[in-house]
C-alpha cells in the first residue's frame, strides 16, 4: 500500500460526506453545509492531483494504483453530478438531463468495453485520451461553478461549460471505442474458425 493508493482511499473516502453534505445543505439551506460541501469536493479535488504527482514522482506506480485512481476519480464526479441533477428547491442549479446522459453512457459504455475485452483476452490495454482529461475538467468546472453558485452571475458560461463537459466526454468515450474495436480486431480469437 503506497502513500498514493492511501492519498486515493482517503478519496473514495470523501465521497459519502460530500454527498451527506450536499443533502443537508438542499433540506436544511444552512450555508455551513454548502460551504462542508465545497470544502470537501476540493479536498478530494486536490488530491487527485497529489496522488498523481507522489506516484510518478516517487516511483509508486502500482496495479491497484491503476484501478483505484480513475474509480475515485469516477465516484465522486458522478455523485456531484447525479447530485446536481436533482431539483434543489434552488438551492443548487441544475445540471441539464442530457448533460448526465452524456457522461453516464460514456461510463457504461467504458465499464461494458472493459468487461469483455477483460473476459475475452485477461488483460485490458487503456490508453488515457487527452479528450477525456478535458472532458473531466469541464465535468469538474460545472460541479464546482455549480457549487460556488457563481452561476448566479454568469448563467451562459455555465451554459458553454457544460457544452464543453458534453462534446470532450462524448469525444473520449468514441475514441475508447475505438481503441477496443482495434484491441478486438489485432487479437487472434477475433478471425474466422477453422472448420
Amino acid at each position: 500500500m503506497t502513500t498514493a493508493n492511501k492519498i486515493t482511499l482517503i478519496r473514495i473516502l470523501l465521497v459519502p460526506f460530500f454527498i451527506t453534505f450536499a443533502l443537508w445543505y438542499v433540506r436544511e439551506g444552512d450555508e455551513w453545509f454548502r460551504f462542508a460541501t465545497v470544502l470537501t469536493f476540493g479536498l478530494a479535488s486536490i488530491s487527485d492531483g497529489l496522488d498523481g504527482y507522489i506516484a510518478r514522482h516517487y516511483n509508486q506506480r502500482s496495479e491497484l494504483g491503476a484501478i483505484l485512481d480513475p474509480l475515485a476519480d469516477k465516484l465522486l464526479l458522478i455523485a456531484a453530478i447525479i447530485l446536481l441533477s436533482f431539483e434543489s428547491n434552488g438551492h443548487f442549479a441544475r445540471i441539464p438531463l442530457w448533460l448526465i446522459i452524456v457522461v453516464l453512457s460514456r461510463d457504461v459504455l467504458l465499464v461494458l468495453g472493459l468487461s469483455v475485452i477483460y473476459y475475452m483476452f485477461g488483460k485490458v490495454k487503456v490508453r488515457p485520451r487527452v479528450a477525456g482529461k478535458i472532458g473531466t475538467v469541464f465535468q469538474m468546472c460545472v460541479v464546482v461553478w455549480i457549487l460556488l453558485k457563481w452561476d448566479r452571475w454568469g448563467g451562459l458560461t455555465l451554459f458553454w461549460l457544460e457544452v464543453g463537459a458534453a462534446l470532450f466526454t462524448g469525444l473520449s468515450g468514441l475514441l475508447y471505442i475505438w481503441d477496443w474495436i482495434q484491441q478486438l480486431s489485432e487479437h487472434p480469437s477475433s478471425g474466422p474458425t477453422k472448420p
